[in-house]
């Protein structure tokens, strides 16, 4: 959008100083003749940017110049960063200190971009959850975001996949995952990653302790997220699918449907298609396919077709009887 580009040109000048046409075309992506249309135009909003020509020439601010947007305070700042998620800035304690800076951003801004500036929130909202999710408990979160920032260690007392343990931590930074707070921290050297639900107690300490001056939060979180996902499906599954059942199997999840769309599936006489999928565990896989009805029939490996047999032998036994013979046979019991 224009409004944006120009405050971005504003924001270069005052923060760079002086810039030639073409360091600001390479800098917000457009043409050299974009740039000299949005100077005229910043211009003629009352900025006093002027231009001085020869090789060491450019478009520079009148000395002394500035925006009005001042009286920044640090928590609004850190919320700028996040003005486009208001309910995880709410969350870390931080929803009325983006209004604030919200505010002050827009009574910066000429008055005709101030109406494109609203226009924004009016007409794009970002809600980072899944469907059919419930909210999870962030009770713990402003702390342990402001533990992440004064660098102090935590205490928790955390349900893992196998025991309630203690923990004294090093928190070094907060992802948001599909509506989901997660905690990357460091304990004995290691990074390990937590889910903030699964944390029951928390104790913030007076202790620093020094953050590692290579780590890299974006970095750290792209890698473990592709490791795990890789970890996670150890095995495959042959299926004979229908034409519905390809429709169901690649709602199953994200691997399964890059598996269906780039599978080459071998085409049978009656429309039905046998193609490979990756499966976690003979267990998780039973439970998944179920969602399938009758539209698909695991061919592989055998001890997940003899599951879904098992299965479906235990529905037709339990749906075999009418409710009503059951009922009296329980109350004679």
């Amino acid at each position: 959008m224009r409004a944006s580009r120009l405050l971005s040109i504003l924001m270069l000048l005052q923060t760079r100083g002086r810039m030639s046409a073409e360091a600001l075309a390479a800098e917000v992506e457009v043409s050299v003749r974009t740039i000299y249309r949005d100077i005229d135009q910043l211009s003629a909003a009352g900025v006093p940017v002027y231009a001085e020509r020869g090789c060491m020439g450019g478009f520079a601010l009148l000395d002394g110049w500035r925006t009005r947007l001042t009286g920044l305070t640090a928590p609004e700042a850190q919320a700028l960063f996040l003005s486009g998620l208001p309910g995880p800035a709410s969350e870390l304690g931080l929803g009325e200190a983006m209004q604030a800076a919200q505010l002050k951003l827009l009574a910066a801004l000429p008055a005709d971009w101030q109406t494109e500036a609203r226009r924004v929130s009016a007409r794009f909202h970002l809600d980072p959850a899944g469907w059919f999710s419930t909210a999870q408990p962030t009770d713990h979160l402003p702390a342990i975001a402001e533990a992440v920032w004064t660098e102090r260690r935590i205490n928790v007392r955390y349900e893992s996949w196998k025991a309630v343990v203690s923990r004294e931590l090093e928190p070094l930074g907060l992802v948001l995952k599909a509506g989901v707070w997660y905690l990357v921290a460091q304990r004995d050297g290691k990074l390990r990653t937590y889910r903030l639900s699964s944390i029951q107690v928390l104790t913030v300490t007076a202790t620093p302790f020094h953050r590692p001056a290579d780590f890299d939060l974006a970095r750290f979180w792209a890698d473990s997220t592709q490791r795990f996902e890789t970890g996670l499906y150890r095995d495959a599954a042959w299926l004979r699918v229908s034409p519905q059942g390809l429709k169901l199997l690649a709602g199953l999840s994200p691997a399964v449907a890059a598996a269906v769309a780039g599978a080459a599936p071998e085409a049978e006489a009656d429309g039905w298609t046998r193609l490979s999928i990756p499966i976690e565990s003979i267990d998780h896989a039973a439970h998944e396919l179920l969602k399938l009805r009758a539209e698909a029939e695991v061919l592989a490996p055998p001890a997940l077709r003899a599951r879904l047999a098992e299965t479906a032998q235990r529905l037709a036994t339990l749906y075999r009887k009418a409710p009503q013979a059951r009922r009296k046979a329980a109350e004679r019991d």
